[in-house]
């Protein structure tokens, strides 16, 4: 019998992942545009976005350790079902009372906590679903459905806030949360009980955290990997507001050209995607790959501005096919590597550092702007990556190879 990633419980994982993509980027465009659109103030909107940041430390920091003690599915299962009962009650609430900044900022806080739970929970179960050996296709499908869904919907998106507002498009939102939920609830998956006869305590919670942190301090790997794509997560955030700034000081230059740039992204993982599904690389050439990737990727950012614009788009579109690629080899190799007892807590563990990192990365990229040429401080920003990654993923070669040929 052939093996195939595409199981019953696999399909219905990313049925339910489909229908949350959908919903989601849908409400989250009609939410941007209803509190500018309300307020009429860009720091209202970026007060939404920077509240988001305190869920993202908070809530794994505390659940993670009980996510590894517990079965995940009703985790996973109760996240989409809470979203969906809160999007439908936001979306009658806007169709019978005003809208109120103060009352929607107190309930994004709420929602950003409930999607950091619900990352937490699928991020943590999502390897158990694919079948032994289909790890890089099963990363594959889910590192294309995003962007697949996002460039599918955002017109969608636009269309529908115009036709039905956005009450109604929180309403769908819910229906389709609810919809997951239910869709979720009908995988089939064995998972052990790891409480062993303990109680929920501050104690077990504290020792549980602990130990996660001691297997992490024997990783050298892991530790090598988790650093490399904090600096370059870190700083690639930092990128967006230059990139945006030179898009619009630069003569020649629009909006409507820097938007170009996604779409020649999308283009480039789209083709990644596939050939990483069809195509596997040999787990002897996986780490030499990966760390040439980083190379190139690194070194595209560093030139990037200083390039023709024609030459700028196919810059994006290779770095769109090679990075979705390692992506995909290294979220495979490193949660086939991780004992199934730490995933939670060594998955929360690397979202709390990339999201400190991308932090501070924003605010000095930012900085470093306002004082040098838009180009110079990309390629600066590029080479101090370029670095970490020599300082990273070079040193600690001979434990990450461990990883990617495990």
């Amino acid at each position: 019998m052939k093996k195939t990633l595409w199981t019953r419980d696999y399909t219905l994982l990313m049925t339910a992942t489909t229908l949350g993509a959908i919903g989601g980027i849908a409400g989250n465009f009609a939410l941007s545009f209803l509190v500018f659109d309300k307020t009429g103030s860009t720091l209202a909107s970026a007060l939404i976005l920077a509240i988001q940041f305190i869920p993202g430390f908070l809530i794994p920091t505390f659940l993670a350790p009980w996510m590894d003690r517990l079965p995940r599915k009703p985790f996973l299962v109760a996240g989409d079902l809470i979203n969906g009962v809160l999007y439908t009650a936001a979306g009658i609430y806007l169709l019978i009372r005003p809208f109120r900044y103060v009352e929607y900022f107190g309930f994004s806080f709420f929602l950003s906590c409930l999607g950091s739970f619900d990352s937490l929970a699928y991020n943590s179960i999502y390897p158990n679903l694919i079948p032994e050996g289909m790890e890089e296709k099963g990363y594959s499908v889910s590192a294309m459905l995003y962007p697949l869904m996002k460039v599918i919907m955002m017109p969608v998106a636009a269309l529908l806030l115009e036709t039905i507002g956005t009450a109604n498009i929180l309403i769908g939102q819910g229906i389709l949360a609810l919809a997951a939920a239910l869709i979720e609830s009908r995988i089939h998956l064995v998972e052990q009980n790891r409480m062993e006869g303990e109680h929920f305590s501050f104690g077990l919670w504290y020792r549980d955290l602990k130990d996660g942190f001691a297997y992490l301090r024997e990783e050298k790997g892991l530790r090598g990997i988790y650093s490399y794509m904090a600096v370059t997560n870190g700083i690639a955030t930092g990128y967006g507001p230059l990139m945006i700034a030179f898009f619009r000081t630069m003569p020649g230059m629009s909006s409507f050209l820097y938007a170009l740039f996604s779409v020649a992204e999308f283009l480039g993982r789209t083709l990644g995607g596939f050939f990483c599904y069809h195509v596997e690389i040999p787990k002897k050439k996986k780490y030499g790959f990966a760390f040439f990737v980083y190379h190139v990727y690194e070194c595209m950012d560093m030139i990037l501005l200083w390039l023709p614009y024609p030459l700028m788009l196919l810059n994006r579109g290779i770095c769109g096919f090679l990075g979705i690629n390692s992506a995909t080899m290294r979220n495979a190799a490193v949660q086939r590597y991780i004992p199934d007892a730490y995933r939670a807590r060594l998955n929360a563990f690397e979202d709390i550092v990339i999201l400190a990192a991308s932090t501070i990365g924003s605010l000095a990229v930012g900085a470093i702007g306002e004082v040098v040429d838009y180009r110079i401080c990309m390629t600066l920003c590029g080479a101090v990556t370029l670095l970490g990654c020599w300082l990273t993923i070079w040193r600690r070669r001979k434990e990450i190879q461990v990883i990617y040929e495990s």
